[in-house]
């Protein structure tokens, strides 16, 4: 990519429930060629990491701030009467939050967004309010791809609004072609010497899992082994890419999860092809990522144009269709599981804890989970500015890619810095090859999700994890050869656990205050947990 003396253009995809190693470029088995070949041209990263659910991750995306202060400190389908009556939680941006698009606009750019928002839709929620020029937005956790409708019963519908106005979608809908039909349409409209911030928010490959035929058949075979040698072939392949290290512990499936030879012949025919949608929907996904760089560089804005691809959370595990009521309710609303039709209208998908966890490898557990499984994810960053390197393990959070973006357009500091105060690090100084780093060793960064926790510092991790994949222990974990986080080290290292739970303050866990209902513990208890 050429440099230019104009601002940039900024470019933000961001996938739903994609595990790190996903992607072709970080060694997954999808076919993501346009991802890929955006990679070759910047940074993979490989110790990047967001929050364990994706509301609360975009609210840290599109702000640099801790959730809780953004208001979203969790989902509103899992909010508990306790929490609505607490900070923290209203679910939707609070007074003084300004999304990076607000500090874009203000500073000259237009902006746009297509896809999924879930970030509140009641009357200045929607992204029409938080900064955007235009926008096509599901506000809800997911949606069908293939028309509109919920995929959950939890939802009436699937609403979808266009600037803020509920809008009815064509009939030739599928999610990720029209996401970024949408953003061509609305580029055009603009005015090509100024620059734009481009937010793509894609349903992939989020429940339902769905793609057309064609890409699905790519994968006839790959998953025919299942799981447990997908997890163990996902994690090879991390080692000889480097991408972890080589004394690196082998990740292991949770206890309550199956082996793949206790399924009959007939239910591992199903869990193959349900995999192989998936990978379909991350390669339908790609292809219409090809379709928007086409059209940035028939209109030469390519060159000029930086791209942010990351994930929201890691794979998803849930699988509602193993629910009778769940059943009921599909057979109500028109949804089938028939092998035949996997990934086609009317199927309803979900590849299931056991081919989460393999996907999340070499992590542990997935999305929910503050586990590695649960917020290790990919982040791409390539462009104008950004030093072309290879692999780079330099730590990095989701609540950096705001303060990297205002970076990166030279967004004046005095609208850089309006609003709540930011809490995120620019990684321009590492794009631009000036530091090795921007967090010094040192550095406690955490987050708190419904109860899910993590504290960073150094190649150290303090992990709490809910039931039922945890017991809500303080577990202490070396990252840097355990990414599988299989070994506590609270017993043989007690004084680094203290240590840690030590930094569990108001200034680098901001959580902490908003994560229990009133008066049900103590800061002083929760250090000694």
């Amino acid at each position: 990519m050429k440099t230019s003396t104009k601002r940039p253009n900024i470019v933000l995809i961001v996938v739903d429930d994609a595990g790190f190693m996903d992607f072709g470029g970080y060694g997954g088995e999808a076919l993501t060629p346009n991802i890929d070949q955006i990679a070759s041209a910047g940074i993979l990263f490989t110790n990047y990491h967001t929050s364990p659910l994706c509301a609360p991750s975009r609210a840290m995306l599109l702000t640099g701030l801790d959730n809780h202060r953004t208001g979203i400190a969790t989902i509103p389908e899992v909010l508990t009467e306790q929490q609505a009556e607490l900070p923290g939680y209203s679910m939707s941006f609070v007074d003084g939050v300004k999304t990076v698009a607000d500090k874009l606009k203000q500073s000259g750019y237009q902006t746009y967004m297509t896809g999924k928002w879930h970030l509140g839709s009641g009357a200045g929620d929607l992204p029409d309010s938080h900064g955007f020029d235009r926008s096509f937005a599901l506000d809800a956790s997911g949606a069908d791809n293939w028309e509109q409708k919920s995929y959950v019963p939890y939802y009436d519908h699937a609403p979808w609004y266009e600037d803020g106005e509920p809008v009815t979608l064509p009939e030739d809908f599928y999610s990720s072609r029209f996401i970024v039909d949408k953003m061509i349409d609305y580029l055009k409209s603009g005015d090509v010497d100024q620059p734009f911030f481009s937010y793509l928010a894609f349903q992939a490959i989020h429940i339902p899992v769905q793609a057309p035929r064609e890409y699905i058949d790519h994968y006839e075979g790959v998953y025919l082994d299942g799981w447990d040698a997908l997890l163990q072939r996902r994690f090879q392949k991390a080692k000889e890419l480097g991408l972890i290290s080589e004394s690196a512990d082998t990740p292991v499936m949770n206890d309550a999860l199956r082996p793949w030879d206790s399924l009959s012949e007939d239910r591992q025919a199903w869990f193959e092809r349900a995999m192989m949608v998936n990978a379909g929907m991350l390669e339908a996904m790609d292809f219409h990522i090809g379709r928007l760089v086409d059209f940035l560089m028939s209109t030469n804005q390519f060159d000029n144009t930086v791209f942010i691809i990351t994930s929201d959370n890691g794979p998803e595990f849930s699988f509602p269709s193993e629910f009778l009521s769940f059943r009921l309710w599909m057979f109500q609303n028109g949804y089938s599981d028939d092998i035949d039709r996997l990934g086609q209208k009317g199927s309803m998908v979900a590849i299931g804890p056991e081919w989460a966890s393999a996907a999340s490898s070499p992590g542990n557990l997935f999305k929910f989970y503050a586990a590695e499984g649960g917020t290790y994810v990919p982040l791409i960053v390539a462009g104008p500015g950004v030093k072309k390197q290879p692999f780079n393990d330099a730590r990095a959070f989701v609540t950096d890619v705001t303060p990297t973006i205002l970076d990166l357009s030279g967004v004046a500091p005095e609208v850089r810095d309006s609003g709540e105060p930011m809490i995120g690090h620019s990684l321009g100084p590492l794009l631009r090859g000036e530091k090795a780093s921007v967090y010094s060793r040192e550095t406690p960064v955490g987050m708190e999700v419904s109860g899910n926790a993590a504290l960073f510092r150094g190649e150290f991790k303090l992990t709490k994890n809910t039931l039922p994949h945890g017991d809500g222990s303080w577990r202490l974990h070396q990252l840097s050869n355990d990414p599988a986080e299989r070994v506590d080290l609270s017993a043989t290292n007690p004084e680094k656990k203290a240590e840690m739970l030590r930094t569990i303050t108001p200034m680098s866990l901001r959580w902490v205050c908003f994560q229990y209902p009133k008066g049900s513990i103590s800061m002083s208890a929760l250090r000694k947990t």
